[in-house]
């Protein structure tokens, strides 16, 4: 036979630990995703490049094209605390003709 009181503390430890595994509704994460693409980083590519010397220095591209795998493309999105309103958004394209860097489309390049 089960006591009352076993009970009610077996009731009340599952209530108090429901309740801590609610995050508070004032904070929100910073949401990054995709390739970290620093301008530093983007200023230090130029045609001629091999495939692996772009790789070592943006990495993994986030898309390849298994149809056109000569274009690499890039992206990286970050939002503050969840915040769509004052997020950042990057996306830069990567045309090789072989195993060479030909061409970079970036809107944000001069």
């Amino acid at each position: 036979m089960t006591s009352p009181r076993l009970l009610i503390a077996l009731l009340l430890s599952i209530v108090l630990s429901a309740c801590g595994s609610l995050t508070p509704s004032f904070y929100r994460l910073d949401v990054r995703q995709g390739n970290v693409l620093e301008q530093e980083q983007i200023d230090r590519l130029q045609p001629g490049m091999t495939k692996r010397q772009v790789q070592n220095l943006l990495g993994s591209p986030a898309i390849t094209d298994p149809f056109r795998q000569n274009r690499w493309d890039y992206i990286y999105t970050f939002y503050p605390s969840g915040d769509s309103q004052r997020g950042q958004r990057r996306h830069i394209t990567l045309h090789f003709e072989g195993e060479l860097l030909a061409r970079i489309d970036d809107p944000q390049r001069p």
